[in-house]
């Protein structure tokens, strides 16, 4: 027991793992995310639906959205922006790997009969012929990637954008990171149940690596016939790392807001968006 309490509690390299598909396609975890994409009064898989609301009154009015202006919009889910974003006329492409999320998105854009193209991938390996006016990536899915992830992500967007189009992007501040604190939990159905409907014990492990700028939540899931670990990995920002990350990969930003409704930018600031060319 000693040694499998020795590897619960080992720290590993800033994204040395990931294990996103095992949180957005296990049949369970898949269930139980897609259930608080859809509950509009919490800000845990997706924000809350009245922020969602000013947030695309926001985008619609910013980027000048209309009829026909092209939005692919990276890690959908379940379409809580791009539905919003076709009935303003916009003709849009949603892209996701949760097979669970974009069956739903898809019923959805049939029954109100939206222009949407869902394509259930993931969004690293995506290619197209499109070429878009406007990439959006929300709810700070880009920290979760690694640095060669993002670089990755950045050199795709370049390339289908349109000449003169835009991307829309919100990270995780340093106002953030500074509130998280390193902890160790460990509870008999850790969640309430979110890992397995099946009995588990399970243990959260918070790390911070302040040189990297990046934060884990390192879940090791027991159950009686395995042991699984997932990693959620974070990066933070201040302006000037996002500022630089952006400019290395041939962007020019354009303003950064407090959050992608179009908040000011204040030391409070837990988030950042960014607007880039």
């Amino acid at each position: 027991m000693f040694n499998q309490l020795e590897e619960i509690n080992a720290r590993p390299a800033p994204f040395e793992f990931y294990t996103a598909e095992e949180l957005w396609n296990n049949p369970h975890t898949s269930g139980q995310m897609l259930a608080y994409h859809l509950n509009p009064d919490v800000d845990l898989s997706s924000r809350r639906g009245e922020f969602i609301d000013r947030s695309v009154e926001w985008i619609i009015t910013y980027f000048g959205v209309q009829e026909g202006t092209g939005i692919a919009d990276f890690g959908c889910g379940p379409g809580l922006y791009a539905s919003r974003l076709a009935e303003a006329g916009a003709d849009v492409t949603g892209i996701d790997f949760s097979e669970r999320s974009i069956k739903y998105a898809r019923e959805v854009a049939a029954e109100r009969s939206l222009r949407i193209d869902y394509v259930r991938q993931n969004y690293l390996e995506y290619e197209t012929e499109k070429q878009f006016d406007l990439i959006i990536m929300i709810f700070c899915d880009f920290c979760a990637l690694s640095p060669a992830q993002r670089k990755t992500m950045l050199g795709k967007w370049r390339r289908l954008l349109k000449a003169g189009g835009l991307i829309l992007v919100d990270v995780c501040s340093m106002t953030m990171y500074h509130q998280r604190e390193e902890t160790q939990t460990y509870a008999l159905k850790l969640l309430d149940g979110f890992w397995s409907g099946e009995r588990y014990y399970g243990f959260l492990n918070t790390f911070k690596y302040d040189d990297a700028r990046v934060s884990l939540d390192k879940y090791t899931i027991i159950e009686p016939a395995r042991t699984r670990m997932v990693y959620n990995w974070l990066q933070y920002y201040d302006q000037d790392s996002l500022r630089a990350e952006f400019e290395e990969c041939g962007f020019d930003v354009v303003s950064i807001y407090g959050d992608v409704a179009g908040a000011p930018l204040t030391s409070e600031s837990t988030e950042m968006a960014v607007v880039a060319r």
